[in-house]
């Protein structure tokens, strides 16, 4: 939860790095809760409840969509890749392919123009 919480912080920070598992742990908690606000409102789409579930799952889904493309960014940033990669997205079924590749990439090991390497700048939050 506090590599979820830490992209929060950094909101619509595109600038430095980011390590694979804040984006990745961004990335499940994002979709565990955009889940629970969506099923609910798929469930009861009959009575005025499911609206307002459908209702917070698209504002959510807005207010993580900056947070989102920061993090995406910065994991780029991290494998020494321009944030320009972003738009690989566009190619059908290849682009969104290789940026989940470049994602999953390990760390460039040494400092490079986007900061110093994550994993040697960043004490690792305490689990629990």
């Amino acid at each position: 939860m506090e590599w979820y919480l830490r992209v929060w912080k950094r909101y619509a920070e595109f600038s430095g790095r980011s390590r694979r598992k804040e984006c990745w742990m961004f990335c499940l908690f994002n979709t565990l809760i955009a889940l629970v606000l969506y099923i609910p409102g798929l469930l009861l789409k009959e009575s005025g409840i499911g609206v307002i579930f459908f209702g917070l799952y698209f504002i959510y889904l807005l207010a993580a969509l900056i947070p989102g493309w920061a993090v995406g960014t910065r994991r780029l940033h991290d494998t020494n890749r321009s944030g320009w990669w972003w738009l690989i997205i566009f190619v059908p079924f290849v682009g969104p392919i290789t940026l989940i590749v470049f994602w999953c990439l390990d760390s460039d090991p040494a400092a490079n123009k986007y900061g110093p390497n994550p994993k040697s700048a960043e004490p690792t939050p305490a689990i629990g």
